[in-house]
């Protein structure tokens, strides 16, 4: 089943970089920012979490906790969120979980060559568990404002 706007969000559960478990029972009574994103420091993935880091305050003020998800592993979550300075927490999604429970690990094609990766998608979840929006057509340099809308 592929997910839609107005479906309950998946009761995800991973690792973040310091090691500690988060889950969607955290976020009880919070709205999400949940993002997917292919790889840590490449020029998109780092515009995207730039682009939240910038206007994180905005979306806290609008009820919303932030967290992101790549297959990258703890240590190089713990490098990426030093060097930009992210404020918010990165899901290790080594094993792709995560990844499909949300049907965002998908078959890609990069010059003729097909592989399993990341489709960069990002769901806002209400405080109630409900998926209200899914972009799935990320504005990776102004991606604040198509959340905020």
């Amino acid at each position: 089943m592929q997910l839609q706007a107005g479906n309950p969000c998946p009761n995800f559960s991973g690792i973040i970089q310091n090691g500690n478990r988060v889950s969607l029972s955290d976020f009880a009574g919070k709205k999400l920012v949940l993002y997917f994103y292919p790889k840590d420091d490449t020029p998109g993935c780092t515009a995207e979490s730039c682009d939240l880091r910038d206007n994180y305050k905005t979306l806290q003020k609008q009820g919303y906790a932030v967290l992101g998800v790549s297959p990258d592993g703890p240590k190089k979550h713990i490098k990426f969120i030093e060097k930009y300075n992210l404020p918010f927490d990165l899901i290790a999604d080594e094993d792709h979980s995560v990844c499909e429970q949300f049907g965002v690990w998908v078959e890609k094609s990069m010059y003729g060559r097909k592989y399993m990766g990341v489709a960069r998608t990002t769901f806002l979840v209400d405080e109630k568990g409900l998926i209200t929006e899914i972009i799935d057509k990320v504005d990776t340099a102004n991606h604040s404002s198509q959340i905020l809308g």
